[in-house]
């Protein structure tokens, strides 16, 4: 019985052609019996005991698995790496046992060489499935594994919240948080976002206590921009943002490896227990030229239904 189950894992994962899970840049062959996660990006059983999380790590995580495989190859701990051959190139991953609650586990991990980040699976099987999903069947799931560098922009912005109707001519959209934060940019990761206009459109969970608030919230969510240096606020004032009260913060700071002067703009629009946080950032020099695309983006950003 168990040699046959298996053997159906195995024929259902090579017979069928990798899967990205909606908004993923890592996809694979899921094994029989595994679905669509509900609450995270990945695969899940029905009854969410088998778990496959996918996810993007940054660029340099992979040569510093590949770097600590190769001067420790016997691995530490009890837990031996292993590499395996991949569609993306050449993979490592570990397998060990552990405990979910009170439930035994074997959690396995697997990273990716990505052209501008690292593939990135994490597997949890309970004990009371490894008879199916077995260390064989795992690494032949692992095997399967692939990369694309994009995910289709339409993909992407059916999984927010939000509906948004203008784009600006941005040369790249990506996802930050599946279904909570995007990025809209004129360069990538590899270059550095700072040194071309780019966006972070996406809800905080936070809102200003009461309206007499706002402009202090809105100035101490300022200071909370990521990658910003020496940060100078300019501006900060109440707005409408379609139809609802917002607030316009403007930052001189700089920003980046080469500390590029870049200007910001951060626009909240606040509802009663979230916000809505829109940031564009410019190297300064660009800052006329980017503000209007900016500010058409943020316009034709509305709720769903």
């Amino acid at each position: 019985m168990i040699v046959a189950a298996n053997s159906f894992v195995f024929s259902s994962a090579f017979a069928a052609d990798p899967v990205f899970p909606p908004g993923a840049r890592v996809g694979m062959t899921p094994l029989v019996g595994l679905n669509k996660a509900r609450a995270f990006i990945g695969f899940e059983t029905e009854d969410q005991g088998v778990k496959v999380l996918v996810a993007d790590l940054p660029a340099e995580a992979y040569g510093e698995v590949a770097n600590a495989f190769k001067a420790n190859p016997g691995g530490a701990g009890g837990i031996k790496p292993e590499s395996i051959e991949t569609s993306a190139g050449l993979g490592y991953y570990t397998v060990e046992n552990g405990k979910d609650g009170a439930t035994n586990v074997r959690r396995y991990s697997m990273i990716l060489p990505g052209p501008t980040f690292s593939g990135y699976v994490a597997v949890q099987v309970p004990e009371n499935a490894s008879k199916i999903y077995t260390d064989d069947a795992i690494r032949q799931m692992f095997a399967s594994a692939t990369i694309r560098n994009e995910v289709p922009v339409e993909e992407q912005l059916g999984l927010m919240p939000f509906k948004m109707s203008e784009l600006s001519s941005f040369k790249n959209i990506r996802t930050l948080a599946p279904g909570a934060a995007l990025i809209l940019s004129d360069s990538d990761e590899k270059k550095g976002f700072e040194i071309a206009p780019f966006m972070i459109i996406g809800l905080i969970g936070s809102t200003a206590a009461s309206p007499d608030d706002r402009g202090r919230f809105a100035q101490q969510i300022a200071t909370t921009i990521p990658g910003v240096r020496d940060g100078r606020i300019t501006m900060s004032e109440p707005v409408r943002i379609d139809g609802q009260p917002g607030y316009e913060t403007r930052i001189d700071a700089v920003s980046g490896k080469d500390n590029t002067p870049v200007t910001i703009v951060q626009w909240l629009r606040f509802g009663s227990q979230t916000s809505m946080r829109i940031i564009g950032s410019s190297p300064r020099d660009d800052w006329t030229k980017a503000f209007p695309r900016f500010r058409a983006v943020r316009d034709g950003i509305h709720p769903r239904g």
